[in-house]
């Protein structure tokens, strides 16, 4: 019994909770953004992604095991992607584009709202419970901008490169596509490698100093 009482007073019960906030945040901001790429997507035709279930508050149906740790751990990641069949599009490539730009701005959004709430909670609120709140929407904020600016990237399988092959005429766009399924071993060897970790590092504290002049959030206060 005394042993159980030692574990329970030694043990570092401040960074599971920062960890258990961290995890909340990484699920909220991949259930957002893969929701939205299917709700859009659904607006455009396609129902793919409501008939593989895709379209639900369940993380369970969303996660990657390695890109949800990549979140945790680098604080940019992925999620298992929403299925698209851009046949059923009116308009293929464009409505490609909308659906993988979807994605990226709802966690543009997402960080801003994220930020503002904490920006009142400052302002407004000093009972601590409100800073729990707080350190919950930080994290959400700093997760979306990592996660908005990595999937802007324009290399395969990231949103950002189905958006700029938009803009290529169709043979081009269609042979490219083909390429699509190698990116990511290409990615997960850069990030090993330390390859461009840096500037992606730099261009995510510069967009979310910009959200915070955007939002009214004082930066100084995060440091």
């Amino acid at each position: 019994m005394n042993t159980i009482a030692y574990f329970l007073h030694q043990f570092d019960w401040r960074s599971l909770g920062e960890w258990l906030i961290r995890a909340a945040a990484v699920l909220l901001c991949i259930i957002v953004h893969e929701l939205c790429h299917g709700l859009v997507a659904l607006q455009l035709g396609d129902p793919t992604a409501q008939q593989n279930h895709r379209l639900s508050l369940n993380p369970l149906r969303h996660i990657d095991p390695f890109g949800l740790l990549m979140m945790l751990v680098a604080g940019f990641g992925w999620a298992k992607p929403v299925p698209v069949d851009m046949r059923y599009f009116k308009h293929p490539k464009s409505g490609m584009a909308l659906t993988s730009l979807a994605g990226p701005a709802s966690n543009f959004i997402l960080a801003f709202l994220a930020l503002w709430g904490s920006g009142m909670l400052l302002k407004f609120s000093s009972a601590a419970f409100s800073m729990v709140i707080i350190q919950f929407l930080m994290q959400v904020a700093i997760l979306s901008t990592g996660l908005c600016l990595f999937n802007l990237i324009p290399f395969p399988p990231l949103d950002g490169f189905k958006i700029v092959l938009s803009f290529l005429p169709d043979a081009l766009y269609y042979k490219a596509l083909r390429y699509e399924r190698y990116g990511m071993i290409v990615l997960i060897l850069a990030f090993f490698l330390g390859v461009g970790g840096q500037y992606l590092s730099e261009a995510i504290l510069a967009f979310f100093r910009f959200l915070c002049m955007l939002s009214g959030f004082p930066y100084s206060s995060f440091l």
